[in-house]
């Protein structure tokens, strides 16, 4: 946690897993759209009124109206009428995705982590250190912001932290009256055994994320679909990854 090494371990066999950006992509996309909420209309949504159908022989629309003068009600042209083509909460929002293509897709983006050009293209900040960035289990017990800065500076990734804090910017649209006012980038990405202490020390730091290794996911190594995030696993972390991926051809060699 110093930024010197202190020893060496072979590389699981999972980083040599093929870079496979369609399977990322599709794998991502389960995931997110997983998360969505169907969205439907009232089925009373204006159709709330009294108005009526004067009936044929008047030489105008038959549409509905307002009782006691001519106010078209009920129709989508209508004020507080219905909506022409409202949501369905039929629609099929979720992309399914087969189980062992998910894993072969976590495989591959861990994969990604590893490889230089891939996280220069996502615009991290790249430390002057043979990746993947690999550190002591006993960076799970940090607990607070100041120790984890000081390690971040010494690992060689705060600037990429810097960055990530530069890059913060008011959303435009609706979603800034719906609790998520703020688009943050990413940045460092810390896979870990047990997320409890660090997860504290971490949370106030712009872009920074720590996720359990039973827990990772495409979302996480690859946001937005693209590989490549700057990340930094512990030697327990990867002994627990090797545990998930075990059943892939890849590991299996």
């Amino acid at each position: 946690m110093d930024g010197n090494e202190q020893k060496k371990i072979p590389l699981p066999v999972f980083f040599k897993a093929p870079i496979r950006t369609d399977l990322i992509r599709r794998a991502y996309l389960a995931a997110f759209t997983a998360r969505l909420q169907p969205k439907g209309t009232d089925v009373l949504a204006g159709l709330r009124t009294t108005a009526e159908s004067l009936g044929v022989g008047l030489g105008i629309a038959r549409v509905a109206r307002i009782k006691g003068g001519m106010r078209a009600a009920r129709v989508p042209q209508a004020v507080k009428g219905r909506r022409a083509h409202p949501p369905k909460v039929e629609k099929i929002l979720v992309e399914r995705i087969n189980k062992k293509e998910r894993l072969l897709a976590l495989a591959s983006a861990i994969s990604a982590t590893a490889i230089l050009d891939l996280v220069k293209r996502r615009g991290h900040k790249v430390p002057e250190k043979p990746l993947p960035l690999v550190t002591l289990d006993d960076i799970e017990k940090v607990n607070t912001a100041s120790k984890l800065r000081e390690i971040l500076k010494k690992l060689g990734v705060w600037p990429d932290v810097e960055r990530a804090a530069e890059g913060i910017r008011v959303r435009a649209g609706r979603g800034k009256t719906r609790g998520r006012k703020y688009k943050k980038p990413k940045s460092v990405l810390i896979v870990v055994n047990d997320h409890r202490e660090i997860s504290k020390a971490a949370r106030n730091i712009p872009g920074v994320e720590v996720v359990n290794a039973m827990q990772l996911s495409v979302l996480h190594l690859a946001p937005g679909g693209v590989p490549g995030r700057l990340t930094i696993y512990t030697e327990g972390a990867l002994k627990t990854l090797e545990t998930r991926l075990s059943k892939l051809k890849v590991m299996r060699g």
